[in-house]
């Protein structure tokens, strides 16, 4: 990938290698970026593809030079990784179209040339082509500089099982934990406060300025909606359109936030069971939820002593099944392969599931961004507590594996925050807000308050939908909604909530596994074909 072309240079220290140069001037320009920093002009080139059919080869890539500390714009620099799908429309060009996936620590540019794709299989790629699209890493992410790991093999199988049995497991977890956080400080201890979602935003509008662009549109998935929340409000005069697909409660931002997805999971892990009680003649796992869970329960149990396949322990085993709970499209694949394990011994299924290690990158950044946003308990027996009683209450599914997810920022090197108090400013343009009312991953209710806190915005409830980020995925309802939204600006009518309903599509919310014949391997979900949500 080509480095970008200042318009004007001076030689600056930097960090973590980027070795980018940046004017010393403070030329703003009518698409400037704010005082201090350079007009800067990107010199895309070719991106790095895994073969000849990579859709990256239609899309170009570069690198773009941030501050690490926006208020210090001559000070130390960092790169951000960015790609661009170029429009095909030339008559009707409506200007950049920021994607996000979420995470935060989602890598974007991929998601240059597959929102176009998406948005064109919903037969709107006329929408598309008025777009130049921008894919992008976050700072800490993927191809941008530096990229954050902190223990690549921290989440190897086989870990420990997420419910401790005795304070001893707890306390093994915690050290655990406590050592990532002091690798993290160790390696990036002078990243680390710089990595809020604010300062992420600032990037996007140092990018904004070097595209040559006064406006931005945004497409954001998950945490992608909070992050486009504080663009918004920040740089309310910068944006043009906003989708905001699978909300983020505000309110939650962050420790309640995974309290609340503990209960969300564990409905939509019920539900789950309870499909396949509904297709036994398929799967014979049992003909009530209560039956599923408990062979469910019973696999957990019997996989901490003696691994699946000898890589899956309770951990790895309810870190692939949660996906489940994420997006119905793996609701066959898993219930196969949860089939053939407890009622063949065939452990193929699950394994070819099995992600050893996940991508520490992605974890590590997770873990930056929630640490640094906002306070979160410093205690651990709140942490305890709260875990404890919720599954005392019957959420036992992602209770503790959300709890040693997110556990090292209990000991990371400083508690973040003050959290940005998102505002919709009165001449904010109007956001399309959507929301699938059973997402367990943003639970229905960050739509709601998102809504509250933009007055502008309109929100559509997916009704009864069970996949996390629903739009761009089969439903003609929705994408058509977004698509003109997109393309002209049209929005529902205002009213109190929501402000349009779609019923879930029930083929896809609730798949007929008798109408379509999958063997228990890697398969992607109906509809988008990148992941969208937490790493």
């Amino acid at each position: 990938m080509k480095r970008i072309v200042l318009v004007a240079a001076a030689a600056v220290v930097t960090f973590g290698g980027t070795g980018a140069v940046v004017a010393a001037s403070a030329d703003t320009g009518p698409a400037g970026a704010g005082a201090g920093i350079a007009a800067q002009e990107i010199d895309w080139g070719a991106c790095e593809v895994s073969g000849p059919d990579d859709p990256m080869n239609k899309a170009q890539c570069a690198q773009v030079d941030v501050p690490l500390d926006h208020s210090e714009p001559g000070g130390r620099k960092l790169s951000i990784a960015v790609s661009r799908f170029k429009h095909t429309d030339e008559k009707d060009y409506k200007g950049v179209l920021f994607v996000n996936p979420g995470g935060p620590g989602g890598s974007g540019l991929a998601y240059a040339p597959a929102l176009a794709r998406w948005i064109g299989d919903t037969g709107h790629a006329d929408v598309a082509a008025k777009y130049d699209i921008i894919g992008f890493d976050p700072r800490g992410v993927g191809s941008s500089k530096p990229a954050l790991t902190c223990d690549p093999g921290y989440n190897d199988p086989i870990r420990p099982a997420y419910v401790p049995d005795s304070w001893r497991e707890e306390a093994a977890w915690i050290a655990r934990s406590k050592k990532y956080a002091q690798d993290c400080a160790k390696k990036f201890g002078r990243l680390l406060p710089h990595m809020r979602t604010t300062d992420a935003a600032r990037d996007i509008d140092t990018i904004r300025a070097a595209l040559g662009q006064e406006k931005i549109s945004w497409y954001g998935f998950s945490y992608g909606t909070y992050f486009g929340a504080t663009y918004a409000t920040l740089f309310p005069e910068r944006v043009e359109r906003m989708v905001m697909d699978g909300n983020v409660n505000p309110k939650n931002v962050w420790y309640q936030g995974q309290l609340e997805q503990d209960k969300a999971f564990e409905r939509n892990i019920r539900l789950w069971f309870a499909w396949i009680a509904e297709h036994d003649s398929v799967y014979r796992l049992g003909t009530s939820e209560k039956a599923v869970r408990a062979k469910y329960y019973k696999a957990l149990d019997a996989a901490e002593k003696s691994p699946i396949g000898g890589e899956i322990g309770p951990a790895e085993l309810t870190d692939i099944l949660l996906s489940a709970g994420y997006n119905t499209g793996y609701y066959i694949p898993f219930a196969e392969a949860l089939s053939a394990w407890i009622n063949d011994g065939d452990p193929s299924g699950l394994l070819a599931y099995l992600n050893p290690g996940g991508q520490d990158n992605d974890f590590a950044v997770y873990l930056a961004v929630q640490g640094a946003d906002a306070p979160w308990p410093r205690n651990w027996s709140k942490w305890h507590r709260d875990a404890v009683k919720l599954h005392r209450q019957g959420y036992t599914f992602e209770t503790w594996g959300n709890v040693w997810f997110n556990a090292p920022v209990a000991f990371w090197p400083f508690n973040g925050g003050p959290r940005l108090k998102l505002k919709g400013a009165k001449d904010l343009p109007g956001m399309l807000l959507v929301q699938s009312t059973k997402d367990a991953a943003t639970p229905v209710e960050g739509g709601l308050e998102m809504h509250k806190v933009f007055p502008s915005s309109r929100l559509v409830f997916e009704v009864g939908g069970k996949t996390h980020s629903n739009t761009l995925n089969g439903n003609a309802c929705l994408d058509d909604k977004v698509a003109a939204y997109l393309d002209t600006g049209a929005l529902p009518g205002s009213r109190r909530g929501p402000d349009a309903y779609c019923e879930a599509v029930p083929e896809l919310n609730d798949p007929d596994p008798t109408a379509v014949q999958l063997k228990s391997a890697p398969v992607a979900p109906a509809g988008k074909d990148l992941p969208v949500g937490r790493p």
